[in-house]
């Protein structure tokens, strides 16, 4: 058991920083991410080429590392993309406030932890990338979760 427990740490660890090293890529891929979400909602209020607003990622390792959180709230829909956000061994939230919000995630990596994404309860969510799950909980956010859970939590819902 030792030796999975340090093979599972080793393989998330790498995962986290190779997501962090696809973050950093510019705006060609977060506009590819959000052409992905496009196709992904039913319907939206958007042209080929959105302008984009872009959302900094984190990796957060056993509790430490900054917060993912968009609290900029518009009057008119906007199309946000969401760089990944990875999470090992400790719990993490991203707070995605803006009720005009289409929010778009380019990545979401949990492993051997809790993620929770609080979206308004207004606002739209899409991930770029289709899910995968491995001894896990629920992935509602179609990310990649490895002994963990992904949660969606909606708030904000009966607020103006």
């Amino acid at each position: 058991m030792k030796t999975l427990g340090r093979f599972l740490l080793v393989s998330a660890l790498l995962t986290a920083g190779a997501v962090h090293a696809q973050s950093q890529g510019g705006a060609d891929d977060s506009l590819s991410a959000a052409r992905a979400c496009m196709r992904a909602w039913a319907q939206h209020p958007f042209t080929d080429n959105p302008p984009l607003r872009a959302v900094s990622g984190s990796v957060r390792v056993m509790g430490r590392g900054p917060a993912i959180s968009d609290r900029t709230v518009t009057d008119f829909p906007v199309l946000v993309v969401v760089q990944p956000g990875v999470n090992v061994m400790g719990a993490s939230e991203i707070e995605l406030l803006n009720p005009n919000g289409w929010y778009c995630l380019r990545a979401a990596v949990n492993v051997m932890g809790g993620m929770d994404i609080k979206l308004h309860c207004n606002a739209q969510l899409a991930s770029a990338t289709s899910g995968t799950t491995v001894m896990s909980g629920e992935n509602a956010a179609k990310g990649v979760s490895v002994m963990g859970a992904i949660t969606v939590q909606r708030v904000g819902c009966g607020k103006s």
